[in-house]
């Protein structure tokens, strides 16, 4: 099943303001100013630092169209910051410093497993959170029928160092069902980070049945499945 090619730029808009809500992320606050020293000729009050409080969850503005995909689990991640961990990393992951691929799939009973996997290529540790977005491109550069379906999996925050990498379980069936008398085949995968709006593209052939329905799990630490 073919959208028009001309519907692609839409397509992938829609789907990045889906991706902008498939995960909530928090800035961490910076560390609180340590009380000053008071000092009595015989004791002296230590130095101490008390931690911030946690920075509320980002609301993102496209979480009511994500409900037409299912309820996404969602947490609200806190960090605390102090003195010796002001390094630490502070900002999310961007499409301009990731490098996605799919990986090996896996084939089974008329199912296929896959890790849709981001590397991190900027110069600094960044963390993904949450769910991507997806869209199936045949080989004529059209849009096919694409069905993201989050899997009740609780997310959790992943922080990746220079050249490290995350992935998501993606499942998809080879199956045809339903009124389905034969599945269309895929040449390219268009993928929206978590709460990205830039999108990547990766070549990715394969067939999709259940119009087009793939399953994704959360990024998740690692390479591998």
């Amino acid at each position: 099943m073919r959208v028009a090619n001309s519907t692609l730029t839409a397509a992938a808009a829609a789907l990045a303001l889906l991706a902008a809500g498939c995960g909530t992320g928090t800035t961490p606050s910076a560390a609180a100013a340590p009380p000053a020293r008071t000092t009595t000729p015989h004791t002296t009050t230590p130095h101490t630092t008390t931690p911030p409080a946690a920075a509320p969850g980002r609301a993102t503005a496209a979480g009511t169209a994500s409900a037409r995909y299912g309820t996404a689990a969602r947490t609200t991640a806190t960090q605390t910051t102090t003195a010796q961990s002001a390094g630490a990393a502070s900002q999310r992951c961007r499409a301009t410093g990731l490098r996605a691929r799919v990986g090996r799939q896996d084939p089974g009973a008329g199912n296929r497993y896959a890790p849709l996997v981001l590397t991190n290529t900027s110069g600094k540790t960044c963390w993904v959170y949450g769910f991507v977005g997806l869209v199936l491109i045949d080989g004529r550069g059209d849009v096919l029928r694409t069905r993201t379906r989050r899997e009740s999996v609780t997310p959790h925050r992943v922080s990746l160092r220079p050249g490290a990498s995350a992935h998501a379980r993606l499942h998809w069936t080879v199956v045809p069902s339903g009124h389905e008398t034969r599945c269309p085949s895929s040449a390219r995968l268009m993928i929206i980070p978590p709460d990205e709006v830039a999108h990547l593209e990766v070549p990715f052939t394969a067939t999709v049945c259940d119009d087009g329905r793939i399953d994704a799990r959360p990024m998740a630490p690692g390479a591998s499945l």
